[in-house]
């Protein structure tokens, strides 16, 4: 599947501003991780894409850090956190691919590209992974939806906040981009979005039509809860 984010992709100019802040967050997040804590890493790869470049790392307490980038930008990982019924899931699904210990995921067969995909599992030296372009396997398919899910909502959270701080005229785009990932229910947990929109909505610098965006939203999460 491509993930195209089209209000993230026409605001790139505003990444590097936030990165090095970014780093430090993530730096510290994993400092807090008990050493020898299992971890789970999602990669995928796809020249020519947008984002070209994802790493999603998940430890057994929810911890972890995201990078969604071109190949060309410099790595930037940002701390995130998900919550207890979503680890256990990623590590459920983890453990019923044998944590990926000498695993075939890939069915073999002349498709398109689609990019490539790595599961790595690691734990106090212990390291098991596989790629693949495309799979069948349905503990699989699950985990890496899983995995699509976080990019497109850190995606557009990061794009949200960015908005709120140099483009307040962008913020409308980004709410809109929200809601409309919401609507697909591509976002495994939408209630992380709250805080923004939130803050949105009570702002009476945004324009007022990204206002009663934000609020309508911020209700239907609520609401779904």
């Amino acid at each position: 599947m491509v993930m195209n984010f089209p209000a993230l992709k026409n605001r790139r100019t505003f990444f590097a501003a936030g990165a090095a802040l970014l780093l430090a967050f993530s730096a510290a997040a994993f400092a807090a991780t008990p050493s020898g804590a299992p971890t789970v890493t999602f990669r995928k790869i796809f020249k020519s894409s947008y984002p070209e470049f994802v790493e999603i790392k998940v430890t057994q307490t929810g911890t972890g850090t995201y990078d969604i980038r071109q190949l060309d930008d410099e790595a930037s990982p940002a701390a995130f956190e998900i919550g207890a019924p979503l680890a256990q899931r990623i590590f459920e699904l983890t453990a019923k691919l044998r944590n990926f210990q000498g695993l075939d995921l890939d069915i073999h067969r002349r498709i398109a590209n689609l990019g490539e995909k790595t599961f790595r599992y690691e734990r106090a030296g212990e390291t098991h992974e596989v790629k693949f372009n495309y799979t069948l396997d349905d503990s699989a398919t699950q985990l890496l939806n899983i995995f699509e899910g976080l990019t497109r909502q850190e995606s557009d959270l990061s794009n949200l906040e960015r908005a709120m701080r140099y483009d307040r005229l962008g913020v409308n785009d980004a709410v809109r981009q929200v809601e409309a990932d919401y609507n697909q229910k591509l976002l495994p947990e939408p209630e992380r979005l709250l805080s923004p929109l939130d803050r949105v909505a009570s702002d009476a610098t945004f324009v007022d039509i990204a206002r009663q965006r934000a609020r309508a939203l911020a209700a239907r999460i609520r609401a779904a809860r």
